[in-house]
């Protein structure tokens, strides 16, 4: 049986079909080959312009595969369809008897495809990996029978991840449930009783590591260059300590606040306000964090927001939130709640980890099989 040689080309082709059903599930693809819904504005788009992708079809897009260093294409497994730009390449396999669509993509989660990619872009700014040569890569395959071997196991770890996700939402909602049943009567207290500024600056020149807060509310490392930075002005976060942003909360529709709950201390810009809750005996810091998940929370920063163009939530405004704050052991349920929201996601991030790495595995045990045959 051994192994057989051929160009992908030969094995899918393009499949346009666009949105005349009416579907309004946007998607997009990132550069781990993840579907996601679309982070951009859809209002006032012509949806039927849009292709609908559905199970076991592809989507590529060869824009900008050398700067990246990965080819950015996704294998849409779940029954209901999306619709994605037009900007993207949707397609199909045609010869299920020589390559199967999951085994195919398994072949695209490795560096080694990534770097071919890379290599074959081509030398404009973009570095895009155009249609036609995508097409040309050849491709090693072992016959269809491996082929589903490896991909029951790719499939079993990917299911594996996915009820760990799934179980992410319930968890989320159980938590939300619980805070409104039980904080329903309660009248709120100003943020402003509650917690204080903390303004530490790193004046013995520490070595820590600098970050920052995103939108998604997380404290995590700075993208931003810190070379020739004068650390010395930067402000010291230790665990319980939060850190907050007003700026463009009205524009984002978000309030920049993150809690940070590591042991080893970080720096963050000075530009940001760091806090803490003064008495924890009264609210736990995990708890006050989990009142800022809530999007209406968000909605209300956004109408607290001011009217200028950076729609900035001073620190003013941002203590006159009300907040409720029902009796400590309700508080503590509702953190241990979380807490496992959080084992279960850093669980679903490791098994996504171990899904990309364990595919050159597998490939490379398929094609050792075959060679023996």
């Amino acid at each position: 049986m051994g192994l057989s040689k051929y160009q992908i080309g030969k094995l899918i082709e393009i499949v346009d079909e666009r949105n005349t059903e009416g579907f309004t599930r946007f998607y997009g693809i990132n550069i781990n080959k993840e579907f996601m819904p679309t982070v951009a504005n859809t209002d006032n788009l012509d949806e039927k312009k849009y292709k609908v992708v559905r199970k076991n079809r592809f989507v590529y897009s060869g824009m900008q595969t050398g700067r990246d260093e990965c080819i950015r294409i996704g294998l849409y497994m779940r029954e209901d369809p999306i619709i994605v730009s037009p900007a993207y390449t949707t397609f199909e396999v045609i010869a299920p008897d020589i390559i199967l669509p999951e085994y195919l993509f398994m072949l695209f989660l490795s560096k080694e495809k990534d770097r071919l990619g890379w290599f074959l872009s081509d030398s404009s700014i973009r570095s895009n990996l155009d249609w036609d040569r995508f097409c040309e890569i050849k491709l090693e395959l072992p016959d269809t029978t491996i082929q589903q071997k490896y991909v029951d196991l790719y499939m079993a770890i990917r299911e594996n991840q996915r009820s760990l996700t799934t179980g992410l939402d319930d968890l989320r909602l159980s938590c939300g449930a619980f805070i409104a049943k039980h904080c329903r009567p309660i009248k709120p207290t100003p943020l402003g009783e509650l917690i204080q500024i903390i303004d530490e600056r790193n004046s013995d020149d520490e070595q820590l590591d600098y970050y920052g807060i995103n939108i998604n509310k997380e404290i995590m490392p700075t993208v931003a260059t810190t070379d020739n930075l004068d650390s010395n002005k930067y402000k010291i976060i230790r665990k319980y300590r939060f850190v907050f942003s007003g700026m463009q909360t009205g524009r984002d529709e978000c309030i920049r606040v993150g809690l940070y709950t590591n042991d080893t201390p970080v720096m963050v810009s000075p530009a940001y306000t760091t806090f803490e809750v003064i008495d924890t005996e009264r609210i736990l810091p995990e708890y006050l964090f989990l009142l800022f998940l809530n999007p209406e929370m968000d909605r209300y920063g956004w109408f607290l927001s001011d009217g200028s163009i950076r729609s900035n939530l001073d620190w003013k405004r941002f203590c006159e939130i009300g907040v409720k704050i029902p009796k400590m052991p309700i508080q503590q349920d509702i953190v241990d709640i979380f807490a496992v929201y959080n084992l279960r996601k850093e669980l679903a991030q490791k098994m996504s980890e171990i899904q990309r790495s364990i595919c050159p595995i597998l490939i490379k045990g398929a094609l050792e099989e075959a060679k023996k045959k």
